[in-house]
């Protein structure tokens, strides 16, 4: 996903519910174009999560929740997705399932691992 020069954290935009935030090209392996999303929240709460609805090319349907729990020595995040693909569902769900996997990683690479 790209995002507008200068914002690297969502808390570096003005979130409003059902406001889309930006336009963001989706890009496979950072390189290979895949389409568009207008990053949406329908609910926004730093430091514990959020509900991302946003209207996405190859998408009937896109619901992203991340929640943020304490836990003893640091944090669990938990993503749960809901999402009905356009075409090639198999396909799509592979290719949602590696983005966010990377994603993970990037976040203990960033944070941490929990001992």
């Amino acid at each position: 996903m790209t995002a507008p020069a200068g914002f690297e954290r969502l808390s570096d935009g003005d979130i409003q519910p059902g406001k889309a935030v930006f336009r963001s090209r989706l890009l496979i392996g950072g390189v290979i174009p895949a389409g568009t999303s207008m990053l949406t929240f329908t609910s926004f709460n730093p430091g514990f999560g959020f509900v991302e609805q946003s209207p996405m090319t190859g998408m009937r349907r896109w619901q992203h929740e991340r929640r943020i729990d304490e836990v003893p020595g640091g944090c669990r995040v938990t993503d749960t997705l809901n999402f009905e693909p356009s075409l090639f569902p198999g396909l799509t769900a592979r290719f949602v399932a590696l983005f966010f996997h990377h994603r993970h990683r990037r976040l203990r690479r960033m944070f941490g691992e929990m001992k």
